[in-house]
């Protein structure tokens, strides 16, 4: 009998996107390609991936990064961070999730770990064989959702970057603030789940972040945002991840706050916690709060300069 394939991750050579910023020119002895990676449900995961040119590829380090709420991976701090560490001698590779660009809160929270696990069989394939996982923002719990469900040998870190503590808890308490319209969503996504719809947008928008408001799924506000059905909290799963784990704050950060920071490190530390290492940083930044210093705009180098240290300090 024949033997058959029921699903499969592939991957393969795409031409860069369109109106790359600066930060995409590698610079001498670093390679920079784009990937188009199939995920196990057939979803794309688009992918740019650095390499440092004269380092054998089982001998260094690979980062999969993991970007913010709507965001991509050729927007910050995926841009600025990979060409740094390639200059010292790692790999990079950054993806754009189901959740990229247009498609913010809009996912299912589940599903993200297939766009992750493709990233990290597609390292493997490359040759890489220490792996290190990066989340940056909403990319953070998604990271960590994967970390502590794959305890791989060859995943040897997790990097969380402008992580948030309790996401359920700040939607309601912090976005929202409003328990009337609160359990309006709370009606909406649970009618759209019944009805089958949990794909399409609530007839309801979700207060969001600095007083505006975004279009929300049930899909995405159930697995995310509501306490009694979404599993989207830092406090739970960190404790679960048994890697070392390093936390870095921009100072100015004007969308997570410091006791957030507090939160994971203590939850990290708790007892019964499976980690074996964390640490938590919070970069200096003068200048006033700010949404750009939430992707360590003004502080790449210090965010570099950091997650280097770290990296040599656990021999990665």
């Amino acid at each position: 009998m024949t033997g058959e394939i029921a699903a499969s991750i592939s991957y393969d050579a795409s031409p860069p996107p369109a109106g790359l910023g600066p930060d995409y020119t590698a610079p001498d002895g670093v390679s920079l390609r784009f990937l188009a990676i199939k995920a196990l449900d057939g979803k794309p995961v688009e992918a740019a991936l650095w390499q440092p040119v004269a380092k054998p590829t089982g001998e260094t380090t690979l980062v999969v990064m993991v970007h913010g709420s709507g965001g991509n991976y050729h927007s910050p701090p995926q841009s600025s961070l990979p060409p740094r560490l390639a200059a010292n001698g790692y790999a990079s590779l950054a993806i754009n999730t189901r959740q990229h660009d247009g498609n913010i809160n809009t996912d299912n929270f589940m599903a993200v770990r297939r766009d992750i696990e493709a990233a990290v069989q597609v390292g493997r394939a490359l040759g890489y064989r220490r792996l290190v996982l990066q989340g940056h923002s909403l990319g953070n719990i998604q990271v960590q959702f994967y970390a502590a469900q794959n305890w791989d040998a060859d995943i040897k870190a997790v990097l969380l970057l402008g992580a948030f503590g309790n996401l359920p808890w700040k939607t309601q308490n912090i976005l929202v603030r409003d328990d009337a319209k609160f359990k309006q969503l709370i009606g909406a996504a649970k009618r759209s789940l019944r009805e089958g719809t949990q794909d399409q947008l609530l007839p309801i928008r979700m207060p969001y972040c600095r007083g505006g408001d975004s279009a929300v799924t049930a899909q995405h506000f159930l697995t995310y945002r509501w306490d009694k059905s979404a599993v989207a909290d830092g406090t739970y799963w960190i404790s679960r991840i048994p890697k070392p784990v390093l936390l870095v704050l921009d100072e100015a950060d004007a969308l997570v706050q410091p006791f957030e920071l507090m939160m994971l490190e203590t939850a990290a530390k708790s007892e019964g916690s499976l980690n074996t290492r964390v640490q938590s940083v919070v970069l200096k930044n003068a200048n006033p709060s700010s949404l750009q210093a939430h992707s360590f705009i003004g502080n790449e180098d210090a965010l570099a300069s950091t997650v280097l240290s770290w990296l040599k300090t656990l021999e990665l």
